[in-house]
């Protein structure tokens, strides 16, 4: 099946940055549909900034993309109906994600390639009430979705393997690196490692073992450091099989394994810590520091990818 109109159903800040990268394979016309009149246009401009800041686009290559992206709020439009493939990046709630691929395979050709966005819902439950399974997948993009290559391509149970490689094709052909799990498990591939490390973390807090501040300079400045050049299997295999048995025959059993949030989340919660949202979490935060953290987040991405 030959790939030409993409649509992105939900024009919010994941929206505009799927909608942008696609613009960037000039092989692809690209549509935004949502319900509520929404700047994609702007926002795009807004969150590329940065890249045209460090010379990595022109602002005359933001424009070109731009041209290449069409908005509508009319989901009878011939925007919606002509879609080849579809990613869907509205509100993570499932009854409205249900309603939304009902509406659109209501409106586009049984062999339309749908696809989610969802970071955490699973693909089966959301296309369980759809007549054409077989076309439906996960495709979770990282935030900043215009920065972060990786896209999870997650099969549910009744994903066929042909969509999911035609996914991963496309994916690849916008420049994101794609992989494919499996299996629809909570958390797919990359939050489950993400949440594991993050558990530990909290509990490392929790126990006193040392404070906020002092855990996340001991990821920055030790194992993080290494982490987008050496993954933790070849990891294991660089310093052997037997080294790694024994470590985790020791650690293993000392380490958080606990199947309920922590104690310590909800005492934040019910104190009103919010992280960024109130100004304190684990940590304090001025509107001022919460700004450069956002800022230097993406500074950081465009120089690991960019060298910029």
């Amino acid at each position: 099946m030959e790939i030409k109109n993409v649509l992105i159903c939900g024009g919010g800040m994941m929206g505009k940055n799927i909608a942008f990268v696609f613009a960037s394979n000039p092989a692809y016309q690209i549509a935004v549909y949502d319900l509520y009149q929404t700047d994609v246009y702007g926002g795009i401009r807004t969150n590329t900034k940065q890249l045209v800041d460090h010379g990595v686009l022109t602002e005359a290559d933001v424009e070109d993309r731009l041209s290449r992206i069409q908005f509508t709020t009319d989901i009878d439009s011939p925007l919606v109906s002509s879609a080849d493939f579809v990613i869907e990046a509205v509100f993570e709630d499932m009854q409205i994600k249900r309603e939304t691929f009902a509406k659109l395979e209501a409106r586009c050709r049984p062999d339309t390639i749908f696809c989610t966005n969802s970071s955490v819902m699973s693909p089966s439950e959301i296309s369980a009430e759809l007549k054409h399974r077989e076309r439906f997948v996960g495709t979770h993009f990282w935030n900043p979705g215009h920065l972060i290559p990786l896209v999870e391509v997650v099969k549910s149970d009744a994903s066929s393997d042909e969509v999911a490689q035609t996914v991963m094709d496309v994916l690849a052909s916008v420049g994101k690196e794609p992989v494919l799990c499996k299996k629809d498990v909570p958390g797919f591939i990359a939050n489950r490692m993400q949440h594991a490390l993050w558990r530990e973390a909290i509990s490392i807090v929790e126990r006193g073992i040392a404070d906020p501040e002092t855990v996340d300079k001991a990821v920055r400045y030790a194992f993080g450091l290494r982490l987008p050049q050496l993954g933790p299997l070849t990891n294991s295999d660089m310093v052997g099989t037997q080294l790694t048995y024994n470590i985790h025959d020791y650690i293993l059993k000392d380490l958080e394994d606990s199947h309920e949030p922590s104690p310590l989340l909800k005492q934040m919660l019910d104190e009103g810590k919010l992280g960024f949202k109130s100004g304190e979490g684990f940590m304090k935060w001025t509107p001022e520091q919460i700004a450069k953290e956002n800022a230097d987040l993406n500074e950081y991405l465009i120089r690991m990818l960019y060298g910029k």
